[in-house]
């Protein structure tokens, strides 16, 4: 893909090159790059161990059943331990802050059933757990933001960003043993248990260059990006030159700045409002117009197939290819609204029996 003579990429921009065509904005999928990110932080003592210990309490029916009945019968919060799969980025997250909520009911059970699991008595163990546990959850959530519908590029790069800037305020808190981010430190913290900064701040580093480095690309064009999210606040001076005459007319008109008020972060009307440039306006309609094809495609293609699950199923084996493709059309395109009074206009009723 990424290859610099035969990847697509460089395939693409050589035969742009050759047709005197503006070269390409070839980004790395954000998500994807934020998920190899994560393989940065190293706790594979703790994943192992959690890992080890769901197996064994969910491979064997007798034995996941005996577990549930245990976790039934002291009245727990949660009713089982949660299965996690590689390819499944959220799942980890979901994974370990479960298993963390029952650690103390799985070791009471694993020492009922003859199989202790030292580790789950181990201060410095819990607690590189209990850090695991926080920024896996913060990594989650940003994974979401991500995911979100409507995604421009300009606002994925804006998470980026503030996560970015969260790294750098909980190096600087954790190096203080100041845990008011790390629920789950906080909580082994506040019973006593050893809390060693240095090892968590070195981890937190780690992640932050990580970021750093594999989001370099998007920094090229974080100019770019800032324009087109307020092209109205930017400083015309850190514009790009063919940009800046057309960036002062546009800043200096009171009727395109009361336009661009109403927009209030509006996906819809921000591309209403790019359309309706006037033409004086080329290059950053032009710019505008690049920017605005960059948009998460995660929660569409999601959308899409639970639609075709749904409606292909066991029920319907006789539903055609071309049906199916209507029915996704229609289902996914939440944005188009039909003109039902034209519509109406152009029925022809049927008119059956008249006598003239």
């Amino acid at each position: 893909m990424t290859g610099r003579k035969n990847g697509l990429v460089a395939l693409v921009q050589k035969k742009l090159e050759e047709e005197g065509v503006e070269e390409a904005i070839a980004l790395h999928c954000i998500i994807h790059q934020q998920a190899l990110a994560c393989k940065c932080l190293k706790f594979k003592h703790v994943m192992s161990v959690v890992v080890k210990v769901i197996n064994r309490l969910r491979s064997k029916g007798l034995k996941h059943r005996q577990f549930r009945a245990f976790l039934e019968e002291i009245e727990s919060a949660y009713e089982d331990v949660l299965y996690f799969t590689e390819v499944r980025w959220l799942s980890r997250g979901n994974m370990l802050k479960r298993f963390f909520e029952l650690r103390n009911e799985v070791k009471a059970f694993m020492e009922q059933d003859g199989m202790e699991v030292p580790e789950l008595s181990d201060p410095k163990w819990l607690m590189d757990f209990a850090f695991l546990v926080d920024i896996t959850h913060e990594l989650n959530v940003l994974n979401k933001k991500l995911q979100g519908p409507g995604q421009l590029v300009s606002a994925a790069y804006d998470n980026v960003k503030a996560f970015s800037t969260k790294l750098v305020l909980w190096k600087t808190q954790v190096s203080q043993k100041n845990l008011c981010h790390f629920p789950a430190c906080k909580a082994l913290a506040d019973k006593g248990t050893p809390f060693s900064c240095e090892e968590y701040v070195e981890a937190i580093v780690k992640l932050q260059e990580e970021f750093n480095h594999r989001f370099a690309d998007f920094k090229t064009h974080k100019s770019i990006f800032q324009i087109f999210a307020n092209p109205f606040s930017f400083d015309v001076e850190d514009a790009p030159p063919v940009l800046q005459m057309e960036l002062i007319d546009l800043q200096c008109s009171s009727d395109l700045k009361a336009k661009f008020r109403d927009v209030n972060g509006n996906e819809e009307k921000l591309g209403q409002f790019m359309r309706e440039l006037p033409a004086t306006f080329p290059e950053l309609s032009r710019m505008f117009k690049r920017t605005m094809c960059l948009f998460g495609s995660t929660y569409l293609c999601e959308k899409l197939f639970s639609t075709m699950n749904f409606n292909k199923s066991k029920h319907r084996n006789r539903l055609t290819d071309a049906h199916l493709q209507a029915i996704l059309r229609v289902s996914t395109a939440s944005s188009l609204k039909p003109n039902v009074a034209q519509l109406c206009e152009r029925k022809r009723c049927q008119v059956s029996g008249c006598k003239k």
